[in-house]
């Protein structure tokens, strides 16, 4: 069967948006790398390149609608709607809002952490979406534009992710203006209805409950879910062949530069940790620190990746031994 895919035009915007995600990306000292993979996965969809027609359906095969879903199982339309962009427009939006939420978020979490959150929002944003249509026809018999509308886009994930944003402050802007945080997203989804025509307020609607349960459900579950164990699980797996790298072309410079960067809940969101006991800023992925080799747990030295062991650190270091330290480190 001819599918008849239909190759977009850009106009311009696709560029803007590689330029101002590069840039954005350039100043960070950690990289985000699920919120760039998401980026660049919508925009290779939108594009939607020749040797991507095995396997890549179009956009008539994968809208999502709650009549088909619930009817016929069609399962496709669930999982891959919120990928497919009707245009040029809604992609880059949609990907700017990504950028703007996505860096802070998974800034302030492991990746694997982030990972499993927008896979959790954007399975509960989609099943809200069947939630309250199939309501609406049932308990009051009203099916147009909501139980057989057809909508694309990751509008209802990034509603999702407004909410846990601002669950972590006590201000936010919407177009400019200040909102307190517990209403933003609502401002957002009446100003979205009232300036964006043809926007799906089902689906903007349980982007914005499915964020709100998983609040409240963060809220009240300590530790690790079991998809983040997965995510990190697989992470591992990748990281090998880095780690594989790194043991025979050990890295020379110092990788903790610049300031540490904290959120209100006093998490760092800048991928560094400032050690206790010479207030060296080392990278995330350090257990030990490379100036003084004290344990990132404040417990002398352990087992930290890509620092070499010095002797066990039991006080605080005289001036004159901080600076022989840092002498014999810049100076390799």
């Amino acid at each position: 069967m001819v599918r008849g895919i239909r190759r977009p035009r850009s106009n311009g915007m696709l560029p803007l948006l590689a330029l101002h995600t590069f840039s954005e990306y350039y100043r960070l000292d950690r990289k985000p790398p699920i919120t760039a993979g998401l980026i660049a996965a919508n925009s290779l969809i939108y594009l939607h390149p020749d040797f991507l027609d095995p396997i890549l359906p179009s956009i008539e095969e994968v809208r999502f609608n709650p009549h088909l879903i619930l009817k016929y199982g069609d399962l496709k339309r669930f999982f891959l709607s919120p990928f497919f962009h009707a245009g040029e427009s809604h992609l880059v939006y949609n990907m700017l809002s990504l950028l703007w939420k996505g860096i802070p978020l998974e800034s302030s979490m492991d990746s694997a952490e982030f990972a499993s959150m927008v896979a959790v929002l954007l399975g509960m944003s989609q099943g809200m979406s069947l939630l309250i249509s199939k309501s609406l026809l049932m308990f009051f018999d009203y099916d147009w534009s909501f139980y057989s509308e057809y909508s694309v886009g990751f509008s209802g994930v990034l509603f999702a992710m407004k909410v846990v944003l601002n669950s972590q402050t006590e201000n936010s802007y919407v177009y400019g203006i200040p909102i307190p945080s517990h209403y933003a997203v609502w401002a957002e989804l009446a100003f979205a209805q009232m300036l964006v025509p043809g926007v799906s307020f089902v689906g903007h609607l349980s982007g914005i409950l499915a964020g709100l349960v998983y609040v409240w459900l963060r809220g009240s579950y300590n530790g690790s879910d079991p998809l983040t164990a997965i995510f990190r699980g697989v992470f591992g797996v990748l990281k090998w062949p880095l780690r594989f790298l790194q043991r025979w072309f050990p890295r020379r410079q110092v990788s903790g530069r610049g300031p540490v960067g904290w959120s209100q809940r006093g998490m760092s969101v800048s991928g560094f940790w400032r050690c206790h006991a010479c207030t060296y800023e080392n990278s995330a992925w350090l257990d030990v620190c490379e100036m003084c080799s004290t344990n990132r747990r404040g417990d002398g030295y352990g087992s930290g990746m890509g620092s070499p062991r010095s002797p066990h650190y039991s006080g605080h270091l005289t001036l004159e031994e901080l600076r022989r330290r840092r002498l014999e480190r810049f100076s390799r």
